[in-house]
């Protein structure tokens, strides 16, 4: 039995907020460029504009559920085509494994939507309450005027921040500038609201709040890199054999002579926006961001120290390094077999893709022969089969198409509604036409089980035929 007295710990440990403190450097300033020109991507995209024609959106990126097409500029994907989408999610599969093996977790510290948003936070919240060490004052302060005040203008402006992140969202599936009319006059669909109202939320929550517990806990790639990454990955680490012992340094005096380049300043801790100390080596947590790289510089150049205490390097390099030797460039822990093969998978899906993007017919057939009945036997004894031929027309405009059959048997062919053989099909659209193709009495086709045919089809506008092959039956069945 338990006594009163026993006190009983929790298997979790409660989150410690962390507070990124500014700094400055070139891999802050690269950060930099990259969440502006990531968000500038994101914001201004659905607002581009691209001329296909009067019968098509001129959104230049949209994702038109309504018509089941997507559009990129002057690339237009149809259902049928998903094979595209499905070759860009391997390509930036294979170009994370890739940047994964040469460089470390560097999508996760640079262009990951998480990180970029919760910097962009991290930026408003320095901006209202002041860098690391008064917001620590203000989150250990009673509530007060000024602390209200303060919260509540840092929560409006990230609440401003996940609408405009949500809005953005759903311009990419419908006219944004008809879109935004109808949010702001209440006539949009509620799907539009719901969208946002949850993006809204969950961009407030995970820049806000969660940070970097979505990195540790929710995201899966901490858990994956290991396999991605060898001992010729260059990643952030910290050179303990130059930096140990560490000790600290008063103002005015030299270092020991005993003690290591490391003054113990934990600048490297306060500027990371994972609250790790980066000299503990390698851990899941690090997404490579490399500010501790510039705050550590930082303190090597007032200390009159040279820089790289903290740097990129791989494990090959540590072990050179220690035994006095110098380390490899850099492009050779990039291009080497591992990185190579990635980069030649990655290169020849996006070749392919290529490829059939350009060899891509503008006329789509499908032909679907009628299994009940197989054939049917007509007054004057020839026999019928019936064929539904689906016309998918990728043109702005109207187009005329003419259906033939060839085969080595002797087959006519008609058009149910329509005396001829040519067929209109709307632009942009996809359309069924019931086809028969008949064999006559005591004709090898009528008395065969099974016949082979080709179904043509020939835009007479631009000359451009297709094909599809199947079969004909008859009385031997």
């Amino acid at each position: 039995m338990t006594s009163p007295d026993t006190q009983t710990s929790s298997l979790y440990a409660k989150r410690e907020p962390v507070f990124p403190k500014r700094v400055s450097g070139k891999f802050r300033s690269l950060r930099w460029w990259i969440m502006g020109v990531t968000l500038g991507i994101y914001y201004i995209a659905p607002w581009l504009r691209w001329d296909r024609g009067p019968n098509l959106p001129d959104q230049a990126i949209l994702v038109d559920l309504a018509n089941r097409r997507f559009f990129f500029f002057m690339i237009e994907i149809w259902p049928h085509e998903f094979y595209f989408v499905a070759g860009l999610l391997i390509m930036a599969g294979l170009g994370l494994f890739l940047f994964t093996s040469a460089a470390g977790r560097v999508w996760c510290g640079y262009a990951c939507p998480q990180t970029v948003w919760t910097d962009l936070f991290i930026l408003v919240e320095r901006w209202v309450e002041g860098d690391r060490n008064a917001r620590i004052r203000l989150l250990r302060q009673r509530w007060d005027l000024e602390k209200t005040r303060k919260y509540l203008t840092k929560w409006t402006l990230w609440l401003l921040i996940g609408l405009a992140t949500g809005g953005a969202w759903v311009f990419y599936f419908t006219d944004a500038p008809t879109l935004l009319v109808d949010l702001l006059t209440g006539n949009a669909h509620p799907v539009a609201y719901i969208t946002m109202a949850t993006l809204t939320a969950t961009t407030f929550a995970f820049g806000g709040f969660a940070r970097e517990q979505i990195c540790i806990y929710a995201c899966p790639w901490p858990r994956i890199q290991a396999a991605m990454m060898d001992e010729e990955t260059i990643t952030v680490a910290y050179r303990e054999w130059r930096g140990e012992p560490r000790g600290k340094l008063k103002k005015g005096e030299p270092l020991s002579p005993d003690q290591g380049d490391c003054i113990d300043c934990m600048a490297c801790v306060n500027v990371c926006p994972m609250g790790i100390d980066i000299r503990d080596g390698q851990q899941l947590a690090c997404i490579t961001c490399a500010l501790c790289i510039d705050a550590c510089d930082e303190v090597m150049d007032k200390i009159g120290k040279p820089r790289g205490l903290i740097g990129y390097l791989a494990l090959t390099d540590e072990r050179a390094e220690r035994e006095g030797r110098s380390p490899r460039s850099a492009w050779r822990h990039v291009f080497r077999l591992r990185t190579l093969i990635y980069t030649a998978l990655w290169s020849g899906v996006g070749l392919a893709l290529i490829v059939a993007l350009f060899l891509r017919s503008p006329i789509d057939i499908n032909v679907t022969p009628l299994r009940n009945p197989l054939y049917v036997t007509l007054s004057d004894g020839s026999i019928r089969n019936t064929y539904d031929v689906r016309l998918r027309n990728k043109q702005g405009e109207a187009r005329d198409y003419q259906i033939s059959v060839t085969s080595e048997a002797d087959l006519a062919l008609s058009l149910e509604g329509h005396p001829a053989t040519v067929v209109t099909v709307p632009a942009n659209e996809t359309m069924t036409q019931r086809v028969y193709i008949i064999a006559g009495k005591g004709t090898p086709a009528a008395e065969a089980e099974r016949t082979d045919l080709r179904l043509w089809v020939e835009d007479l506008a631009a000359g451009q035929r297709v094909h599809h092959d199947t079969i004909f039956n008859g009385r031997g069945n």
